[in-house]
């Protein structure tokens, strides 16, 4: 058995896919115009799915899960986070751990949704 696909609930989905493709590069593979995408990501599909109406409120959705997407870059980290930041996605600040040979930074897509970037030290 293997893991094949993530699929996380969104509000809107067109933007979600600007947002993905703009800041990752990630290849679509798959649309049902604002209701459902499809991103290769490499071994995992990463996958949006338009939230039902009856789980929407009044105010703007906003994602509340436990969930983080990490993605493994090969640029330098501080440099990706500034890229992010110029285009206003939510940045947290690099941090380490000790005995650990990687930095890692947290961001926050337009939805809530929490991602990871992990940079190998050199």
């Amino acid at each position: 058995m293997k893991l094949s696909r993530i699929i996380l609930f969104g509000d809107d989905i067109n933007a979600l896919k600007v947002f993905y493709q703009s800041i990752f590069n990630l290849p679509l593979i798959e649309e049902i115009e604002g209701e459902w995408l499809v991103f290769n990501s490499g071994s995992i599909e990463i996958a949006f799915h338009r939230i039902g109406e009856s789980f929407k409120n009044e105010i703007p959705f906003k994602a509340e899960s436990n969930t983080k997407l990490v993605f493994s870059i090969d640029e330098d980290i501080e440099d990706f986070r500034k890229k992010l930041l110029e285009k206003g996605v939510k940045m947290k600040d690099v941090k380490s751990f000790e005995n650990i040979d990687y930095l890692f930074c947290d961001g926050e897509d337009i939805e809530g949704n929490i991602f990871q970037l992990s940079q190998k030290r050199a």
